[in-house]
């Protein structure tokens, strides 16, 4: 087989013409597309550098805010330790001022029951005493002892000062109608004329004058000139003395 030139020749044109058309439609486009691909890879690249730069900002903001919020959280909780020993602390106090007032009351209630005990015991003692002495006193009293009543009673009114039979005319209420004298035995007539006399000069009133007997009285008499009673007897006597030993304890 022999060599041809024109055979060669034809070939290296076929040649350099497909490698022109390689060149013009073929290498240009992919050089592009390679182009564009690497453009397209290093924004990528540079995008996730940036999401990189901006993730470890984001965490250190994110572990600086932690480490804030942790530290106002531990200051937080020591302020509310603080506030709740102190409302303890507060709750504790008035606790105990709470029952020490529950004390002192307990105290003065037992105390005010017990003086109540034998406030009850002494006006039960004063009470059989005055029923004891009311016993005796009946036993023993009688128309001497009364006689003797109206005498010191007789006494009082005539030796009763200006004053105080002044202040009397102001206890009248309204102006009686009558005198009314209870006495436990039957006054004598002149003993009666003696006590008008004297009642007529203090009261500086003329009106009846009406008797009655009343045994309760034991012995005296009891007088009642509109609201003013004049109480001489022993029964009131001995009951008064029981209600002023009483309220005088």
């Amino acid at each position: 087989m022999e060599f041809s030139w024109s055979t060669f020749l034809l070939e290296v044109i076929n040649f350099l013409v497909l490698v022109w058309i390689l060149k013009r439609f073929l290498f240009k486009p992919v050089m592009a597309v390679i182009s564009q691909r690497q453009a397209d890879i290093d924004e990528q690249l540079a995008q996730s550098q940036r999401l990189n730069d901006e993730s470890a900002a984001l965490k250190g903001e994110y572990e600086n805010r932690l480490a804030n919020w942790k530290e106002q959280c531990q200051l937080a909780r020591e302020e509310l330790n603080k506030e709740i020993d102190a409302e303890r602390a507060s709750r504790l106090e008035l606790l105990a001022q709470s029952m020490e007032q529950e004390k002192e009351k307990a105290e003065v209630a037992e105390s005010r029951q017990r003086m109540e005990a034998i406030r009850e015991r002494e006006q039960q003692a004063l009470q059989q005493s005055a029923r004891f002495a009311k016993t005796l006193l009946s036993k023993a009293s009688g128309p001497e002892l009364e006689s003797r009543l109206l005498n010191i009673l007789l006494d009082d009114l005539t030796s009763l000062s200006h004053d105080n039979a002044a202040s009397l005319l102001l206890q009248w209420g309204v102006l009686p109608e009558v005198i009314e004298i209870s006495s436990a035995y039957p006054i004598a007539q002149n003993k009666r004329q003696e006590l008008e006399k004297a009642l007529a000069a203090v009261s500086q009133l003329s009106i009846p004058v009406r008797y009655d007997e009343d045994p309760e009285l034991i012995a005296g008499l009891f007088i009642t000139i509109g609201a003013w009673c004049l109480r001489a007897n022993i029964r009131d006597d001995l009951k008064g003395f029981t209600e002023f030993a009483y309220v005088t304890r």
